[in-house]
């Protein structure tokens, strides 16, 4: 069976309400709905899909995975988004891809997760 999209991706944070605040201001998702389980976590929605699930990473388990780097959405709106980024102190990076004319803004989450927002040339 071969793979077709990226479902989700999953962040164990120590501060729950820091984490959705992040996602929801710099990034722009929104937390929506999110089954019962039996642990603290947050599911954040792009659009209809939740795209980041958090959870509450108490300690209790060793959760990391290895070497991940960063994660990377197709986004729109450059000039807004630098703007509320600066708003937010939220630092960031700005690239253009050489022979495209897409742009890029690469910033850091509240974990230390690395993020790349990528704006389509316009």
């Amino acid at each position: 069976m071969p793979v077709i999209a990226l479902d989700h991706y999953t962040i164990g944070t120590a501060d729950l309400d820091r984490a959705v605040a992040f996602y929801e201001r710099a990034i722009g998702l929104r937390r929506g709905p999110r089954p019962a389980f039996d642990f603290p976590g947050a599911w954040l929605y792009a659009g209809e899909r939740p795209i980041v699930h958090l959870f509450v990473e108490d300690g209790s388990e060793p959760t990391r995975t290895g070497n991940f780097d960063h994660i990377a959405f197709t986004a729109s709106g450059i000039d807004e988004t630098r703007r509320r980024l600066d708003s937010l102190g939220i630092g960031y990076r700005h690239r253009g891809v050489p022979g495209t004319g897409m742009q890029q803004l690469f910033l850091t989450d509240p974990d230390g997760i690395h993020i790349e927002l990528n704006f389509a040339a316009g």
